[in-house]
């Protein structure tokens, strides 16, 4: 993937046609940069939606169709009641403060995960913002909310084994395609890339089966610090790497 130097120094896209379909953020350290900054992690919380402001837009304005963030795991349970309090706190705030923007600019909203243990409000607004925007079409914005992929995959094959139970499809039907037609992502194509900040090295449950051949992209910045630049600097690595899906490279061949 080409890139041509703009006036502000960020590099412009000469070629949009290498850019990833899909991408996949795991947004983490939103405490660390909190407690670095000695401030509450509520604090570095609050930074993080308007990281994801900003990378929302980024991404639409690089031409990006699909983009996926991690936005609270089934495993970030673990954490004080306190710290889960207030992730809750900063949805109900980004979906009633952003939910007219992005309709307005034609982005569909998807929420991957399981609703068990959610407030019954935090369950309305998802739906409310699934519903509102259902008719969009020219950018998708997916929300893995108390997600895990792990899970995701357990659900799937429990619902395709349901049906060749009940005669629905043969013991021969379930396969990998009938699992990813029952996985919350099935409207999206899996991720050409999944990056991840916070200084770690990890997948941590995030798009288990989609991911399987995405390309890796480890950030060494804290997600509140995470922007329109740092997501050019990783799509620029993407552009960089060949793709073999388990063929053979170019100088093999």
């Amino acid at each position: 993937m080409s890139a041509q130097p703009a006036s502000n120094g960020v590099p412009e896209f000469a070629d949009s046609s290498s850019l990833p379909s899909h991408v996949g953020i795991i947004m983490d350290g939103n405490g660390r940069w909190a407690t670095r900054n000695g401030l509450p992690r509520s604090v570095g919380h609050e930074r993080g939606v308007d990281a994801l402001r900003e990378t929302v837009r980024a991404a639409q304005k690089l031409g990006l169709t699909y983009l996926t963030v991690y936005s609270f795991s089934t495993e970030n349970w673990r954490r004080p009641v306190a710290e889960v309090t207030a992730l809750f706190a900063l949805l109900r705030h980004f979906i009633k403060k952003d939910l007219k923007r992005l309709k307005s600019e034609d982005v569909k909203i998807s929420v991957f995960g399981t609703r068990a243990g959610l407030p019954e409000d935090i369950c309305s607004l998802l739906d409310m913002a699934v519903e509102e925007t259902a008719e969009n079409s020219r950018f998708n914005l997916g929300i893995a909310f108390n997600y895990g992929g792990r899970e995701e995959i357990a659900r799937a094959a429990r619902h395709v084994a349901e049906k060749v139970v009940s005669g629905e499809l043969s013991i021969d039907a379930f396969t990998e395609e009938a699992i990813s037609q029952h996985l919350d992502t099935k409207t999206f194509p899996d991720p050409d890339m999944i990056i991840r900040t916070g200084e770690e090295h990890r997948l941590s449950n995030f798009l288990t089966w989609q991911g399987a051949y995405a390309e890796l992209v480890f950030m060494d910045v804290l997600w509140p610090e995470f922007g329109e630049t740092q997501l050019r600097e990783a799509l620029e690595k993407f552009g960089a790497r060949e793709r073999r899906f388990g063929g053979l490279g170019k100088e093999a061949r």
